[in-house]
């Protein structure tokens, strides 16, 4: 048996929640195989991130070429990319990869820490986007990139082609954090799809953007299109938002094993 492999490019979250972990418990879930290139360390918990230390550049080179170079990806997700050099640097290796790449352009985190550089967003628009496959950026990640703020369903188109300006093939634009429905926009300005899930009302979201990135670079790697493998994407998100449970004092994480808890 040969699983498919995805590789994800991003920062390790201390708490377990969000960052590197979720990814590899996501790709574990949905049955592929998970590789990692560490970015950044985070002393991290529920209740917010305390530290945070990104590794240099030629660390993070060398995590993606000894995996890429021996072992191969079907496909690529990136996450937490702290400066401008990191981004400028993961940009030209996913470029160079024949894979399709997922780029979750981290902001800030659940809590509000920023986990990117100010000086990093035009890397991220000028070199990082347009590498992207599919950019999965929430309602705060778009006002940051683009200037355009969301507030209400209406605004979703104005904001996908904000941010397609800037390259990226399609874009599904997370509308999370508007009220009513968890609805999310993915168009490659062409073709629209809507994606609409019942909210749940449970506060324990930690990592929901990492996992929905991580669970749409899954479904690429095993074949999907890109509309199957985000609809698919969002469907065990939102089965783990449902099931996300307390841990610590604060927010706790989705669970990502939701479906082996629920045959």
């Amino acid at each position: 048996m040969s699983l498919a492999r995805v590789l994800t490019v991003a920062g390790s979250d201390s708490g377990g929640g969000a960052g590197v972990q979720a990814d590899l418990k996501t790709m574990l879930a949905l049955g592929v195989h998970g590789m990692s290139v560490i970015t950044a360390v985070t002393a991290q918990n529920s209740l917010g991130v305390q530290g945070a230390w990104e590794l240099p550049v030629e660390a993070v080179r060398a995590q993606y070429r000894s995996v890429v170079d021996d072992i191969g990806v079907q496909a690529v997700k990136t996450g937490m990319l702290a400066s401008a050099e990191l981004v400028e640097a993961v940009a030209e290796l996913i470029s160079g990869t024949d894979a399709p790449a997922v780029v979750d352009p981290v902001g800030v985190s659940k809590h509000g820490d920023p986990l990117l550089a100010a000086s990093a967003l035009d890397s991220v628009r000028s070199r990082l986007l347009p590498a992207a496959t599919v950019a999965t950026p929430n309602l705060d990640e778009v006002a940051q990139l683009t200037g355009v703020r969301v507030e209400a369903e209406d605004d979703l188109r104005r904001a996908a082609a904000a941010v397609l300006e800037y390259g990226p093939r399609w874009v599904l634009i997370k509308g999370g954090h508007l009220p009513g429905e968890a609805v999310d926009l993915l168009t490659d300005g062409t073709e629209e799809h809507l994606l609409r899930a019942p909210r749940h009302d449970n506060r324990h979201t930690h990592g929901t953007g990492c996992t929905l990135a991580s669970a749409i670079a899954s479904g690429l790697a095993k074949g999907l299109s890109v509309p199957e493998a985000v609809a698919a994407a969002k469907a065990y998100v939102t089965g783990a938002i449902a099931a996300g449970f307390a841990l610590g004092a604060g927010i706790g994480p989705v669970d990502h094993g939701w479906r082996w808890r629920t045959a």
